[in-house]
């Protein structure tokens, strides 16, 4: 179990690092609300992609939907580019259970199908519910199991993270 949060801007160091040589600039890229969408803006230009980026709230794709009932502050997907047979980077900013990942490729074929959907995130915590695992991570750690992993970002765009006893699953 960690102790010691690691660097957000290091840990996107990284990532940037693992995926500079294996993107081209036609690669599509869709973040998830709201963390995954704030490391995507960030990759999508550092690695300077042509097609634009992409963003979802899987809110209504959640599986618990009908016992957590509708956040308050839902935000409206927009995929501005054609899925059938794109490849997609999906990115996501801390990885946990694999149920923000599965609600995000059912969203995506709702879409079009995909040539592929390869998963970036800059945390992966563990705690895997469903088969799902990142092809790009900035770092795999594990947490206490209570508290979120959150990922803020400041009025310059830089990033952090922290607990949050208050969301926890």
């Amino acid at each position: 179990m960690i102790t010691t949060l690691p660097e957000a801007e290091a840990l996107y160091a990284k990532l940037l690092e693992q995926l500079r040589p294996r993107v081209r600039p036609e690669t599509a890229m869709v973040g998830i609300y709201t963390g995954g969408v704030w490391l995507a803006e960030r990759l999508h230009a550092d690695l300077d992609l042509r097609v634009p980026l992409g963003a979802i709230d899987i809110s209504f794709y959640r599986d618990d939907f009908h016992q957590s009932g509708l956040k308050q502050d839902i935000k409206r997907s927009h995929i501005p580019f054609e899925v059938n047979d794109r490849h997609i980077l999906l990115v996501d900013d801390v990885l946990y259970t694999g149920r923000t990942v599965r609600g995000a490729m059912n969203e995506l074929f709702d879409y079009g199908r995909p040539a592929s959907i390869e998963l970036v995130g800059l945390v992966d915590r563990g705690g895997r519910g469903l088969p799902t695992s990142a092809q790009y991570v900035g770092e795999t750690t594990e947490g206490p199991a209570g508290p979120m992993l959150v990922l803020d970002r400041d009025a310059s765009g830089r990033l952090s993270l922290r607990y949050d006893d208050e969301r926890a699953q």
